[in-house]
């Protein structure tokens, strides 16, 4: 039988918390600042790319504050997912995503050999 270890921080759930909000917190800096780019980038169409992008900050920034409840997690995966799939409206959506996609499911792994 294998008990798992202490992780010798005072309180591992907010610690947990945090890095999930500072994730969130960064992926919005990033979302906001994506925005002029993308609509050099995008040209005409930018649109709908653009209306994504909001739409996904401010669900995040939302998320960013919830993270004391559970659903939150799933919830924070969801705009992971979203972010990915808007690729097919412009291809830096897709990169973006894949990078905090790696950075949420690293925080994701904290949280589990945390937590247990």
């Amino acid at each position: 039988m294998t008990e798992s270890k202490p992780s010798g921080l005072k309180n591992p759930e907010a610690a947990v918390r945090g890095l999930g909000a500072a994730t969130l917190g960064f992926e919005v800096i990033v979302l906001l600042l994506m925005i002029a780019p993308l609509k050099m980038l995008a040209g005409d169409r930018s649109g709908p790319p653009i209306i994504a992008v909001v739409v996904l900050t401010v669900v995040a920034a939302i998320l960013t504050g919830m993270m004391k409840r559970n659903w939150a997690w799933a919830a924070g995966s969801g705009v992971q997912v979203l972010l990915l799939a808007g690729g097919f409206l412009h291809w830096t959506l897709a990169a973006v995503g894949v990078i905090f996609g790696l950075a949420w499911v690293y925080a994701l792994h904290v949280r589990r050999s945390i937590l247990g």
